[in-house]
């Protein structure tokens, strides 16, 4: 069982993208944007995605529509959507996101987006095998 209380599991990490849990199904992942900085404009054919604002404000762009959130809201992006979320506040945005199916190899931690961008070109961040 993965059991945490998601607000504070979240304010526990700085890093761009932390991955807490990994299932068959499921994967749980942290991430920290900092003023003005972005997730990146993406569209992952295979997975939904539910993420869920803890803290800061962001403008979320999914599918071609755009909304305004906030720490206690929640948005979710279904499979072949393209999506990007900003950091539209002056502190830090902190979210976690679950993938379904995975979406990032187990336990993957990437301090700065860069560092994330570095690794998915490199393939060394694909998510396990489903089976």
């Amino acid at each position: 069982m993965f059991t945490v209380t998601i607000a504070d599991e979240a304010a526990r990490y700085d890093n761009f993208r932390t991955v807490l849990d990994t299932g068959k199904h499921t994967q749980v992942v942290a991430m920290t944007l900092q003023a003005g900085e972005d997730i990146g404009a993406e569209v992952h054919p295979d997975n939904d995605q539910v993420l869920i604002f803890t803290e800061g404000s962001a403008t979320a762009e999914v599918g071609g529509e755009t909304r305004e959130v906030v720490a206690g809201d929640m948005v979710v992006v279904p499979a072949g959507a393209q999506h990007n979320f900003t950091n539209t506040g002056s502190g830090t945005l902190r979210l976690v996101t679950v993938y379904g199916p995975p979406d990032h190899a187990p336990d993957t931690v990437h301090r700065t987006k860069a560092e994330a961008e570095a690794a998915e070109a490199k393939g060394e961040d694909d998510p396990p095998e489903s089976s």
